[in-house]
């Protein structure tokens, strides 16, 4: 069914969206500092390890992100259910990748390096799932927006995939610690470089 709503009506549609996507990466935000609080309040409870610090970090800086990048989410001059509904479940993708890294309870665990090999596939399933969407989103934004990132945008999504798959696999501490290492560090070039303006 076709929208009803004159033209110049649809323009606020995506800030109704956004309501709904600003709930889901504020609950996010949310268990990921609850979370790390209690990292802080209990240090010796269970002992921490750098490398899952890194990703809890990684995760963080890519709630903010896409809240803000999302914001170009707003030129997409109709809206319909299913674009409602795959960002929607992108946000929560997103929330999911925040719960897989930072646990409620480590009762089962000795630690949180036991946690973080122990539950790596759900965490790097998730990721690669999420780099694979990210580049459905882009796309949706326009083709001009997705080319003008250049050959480096699809190269980018798909060496984080190829590493998550890698990370699935294998339980080997230095591959580990390179790949959040060099994550990080592009993350933050990467943000720099595209995002610093919208």
């Amino acid at each position: 069914m076709a929208s009803s709503l004159p033209t110049a009506e649809l323009a606020p549609v995506y800030l109704h969206v956004r309501v709904l996507l600003g709930m889901i990466v504020g609950l996010g935000l949310t268990h990921l500092l609850r979370q790390f609080a209690r990292i802080v309040e209990h240090p010796r409870d269970k002992r921490v390890y750098w490398v899952h610090l890194l990703w809890v970090l990684s995760v963080f800086l890519f709630l903010l992100h896409f809240w803000w990048w999302e914001f170009r989410l707003a030129s997409i001059g109709q809206w319909t259910f299913n674009l409602f509904l795959f960002v929607s479940l992108y946000a929560l993708l997103l929330y999911l990748l925040c719960v897989f890294i930072l646990p409620e309870s480590l009762h089962d665990y000795a630690d949180y390096r036991d946690y973080y090999y122990s539950r790596r596939r759900w965490f790097f399933g998730a990721l690669a799932a999420v780099y694979l969407v990210d580049y459905i989103d882009t796309l949706l934004k326009g083709a001009d927006y997705l080319h003008a990132f250049g050959a480096e945008y699809p190269a980018r999504n798909i060496v984080h995939v190829l590493a998550c798959a890698v990370a699935i696999v294998t339980r080997r501490a230095w591959f580990h610690a390179t790949f959040v290492l060099l994550a990080v560090l592009y993350q933050l070039s990467w943000i720099a470089r595209q995002f610093e303006v919208i």
